[in-house]
């Protein structure tokens, strides 16, 4: 595509006011930093108390909310020019500095009490959150805690690539409410030698009449990996935890990076037992049976920094179809309870036909007033001129339904495995099962 010679000015402008506030430059498609930048008019970082609302009708065209207008914003400061890139230095000790959680702490406020156009593009069918976009927007707002992290003591980034490579323990605490405002909040809690991860809370605000008080709603584990532009590893800064609590969350995250690496131990002797349990129960459904399946062409405008398509986009498309999968299997609207783990296997590129597959995984049912459905969705870049696939990413989805239709009578059967493969990948899944 070929770009027009004189650069398109775009202009946001406050609602109030009515009085032009920033002109972006837009080139191109690519946001790669070294191509163009793009500039943000949300101030919730640099002025969280803010209560300015920038006209979204823009925003909704260019695809951004105030996560992902926080991110070009850290992130632009740091990239603008090519003099503030630090390269990886033959020795690469070189600019390597420790910092503390404070220095990478960034949130962001959603006005959803002020701002219609804002709310009504996050609310769904029942009056509450869209998690599929809020997914998204806090991969976006890791990364953009991860860059801040990784960058020089001088505020310089270096030129590595950070790449999401898991999601662990993302938990709805309580429904959040797209009537009342939310921060999302969130810094860096460990770091090895090229992973760190993050840790971020959502907050709903509950308005009252003499004050407004604040609950954690949403917590989630972000896990990203530092590479150079070969793919090697490479070392970040290190992180000095500063008060008991900084130092509790280190200890937690700590213990979760071990437990990834001692998997898969002590389960082929559940494997019979689980093929053959309840075989002729007319409660069971198999596995295959609840497989629904959904295709898609990636394109340029989902693009991050460096030119791969968005983590949070993927995980945005993963759950609506695992949120179908679910409807389709309980036969009603189902209410998410959390994601187990996502694993970021092999970078997806713009132009990738993506291919995603979902099936009901497992399922618990022993709680009556509270039964679990496990959703798996697997997504393959595939290249159909070959007919091969390969496997991009893998997400865990869990799911229950109202009690309201419980009360109605629904049951929810129990989900079982037909093949070994399968038997496999459900002792994964319940080895892993938090709720």
């Amino acid at each position: 595509m070929k770009l027009p010679k004189k650069p398109l000015k775009c202009y946001h402008f406050f609602k109030h006011e009515e009085k032009k506030l920033v002109s972006s430059i837009l080139t191109s498609q690519s946001i790669h930093f070294s191509q163009t930048r793009q500039y943000s008019t949300t101030s919730t970082i640099s002025d969280p108390s803010s209560t300015t609302t920038v006209n979204m009708n823009l925003l909704l065209f260019m695809n951004h909310s105030p996560v992902k207008n926080a991110l070009w914003e850290a992130r632009s400061s740091i990239f603008w020019n090519y003099s503030s890139i630090v390269p990886l230095a033959s020795s690469i000790n070189d600019h390597l500095i420790a910092k503390t959680p404070s220095r990478s702490r960034t949130s962001v406020v959603y006005r959803f009490s002020s701002d219609y156009e804002l709310r009504e593009r996050y609310r769904n069918p029942i009056n509450e959150i869209r998690i599929e976009k809020l997914l998204e927007d806090l991969d976006a707002l890791a990364g953009t805690i991860s860059y801040k992290h990784c960058s020089c003591d001088d505020g310089k980034a270096r030129s590595l690539i950070l790449v999401t490579a898991s999601v662990d323990n993302m938990i709805l605490k309580k429904p959040i409410c797209i009537d009342n405002d939310i921060t999302i909040e969130g810094a860096v809690t460990w770091v090895g030698c090229s992973s760190l991860e993050i840790q971020l809370e959502v907050k709903q605000s509950t308005p009252e009449p003499t004050n407004s008080t604040e609950s954690v709603s949403l917590t989630a584990n972000f896990t990203f990996v530092a590479k150079d532009k070969t793919g090697k590893s490479v070392k970040i800064n290190q992180i000095l935890p500063e008060n008991e609590k900084e130092k509790h969350l280190w200890e937690e995250a700590e213990e979760r990076n071990k437990m990834r690496k001692k998997k898969k131990e002590e389960k082929k002797d559940n494997l019979n037992e689980l093929l053959l349990a309840n075989k002729d129960n007319n409660n069971n459904i198999l596995i295959k049976e609840t497989c629904l399946q959904n295709s898609l062409v990636c394109q340029p405008e989902k693009n991050n920094i460096h030119g791969q398509i968005f983590g949070g986009y993927l995980m945005r498309k993963a759950y609506e179809l695992a949120y179908a999968t679910a409807y389709s299997f309980a036969r009603s609207p189902p209410c998410f309870v959390e994601v187990d783990h996502v694993d970021f296997l092999k970078p997806v590129n713009a132009g990738d036909f993506l291919h995603l597959k979902s099936c009901v995984i497992y399922t618990r049912v022993e709680n009556s007033s509270r039964p679990l459905i496990n959703v798996e969705v697997v997504s393959h870049v595939t290249q159909p001129q070959d007919l091969s696939s390969e496997v991009s990413n893998n997400f865990y989805f869990t799911f229950t339904v109202p009690s309201d239709s419980l009360r109605n009578g629904l049951k929810i059967r129990n989900v079982v495995p037909g093949t070994e493969e399968e038997a496999w990948r459900v002792m994964d899944v319940r080895d892993s099962f938090h709720p």
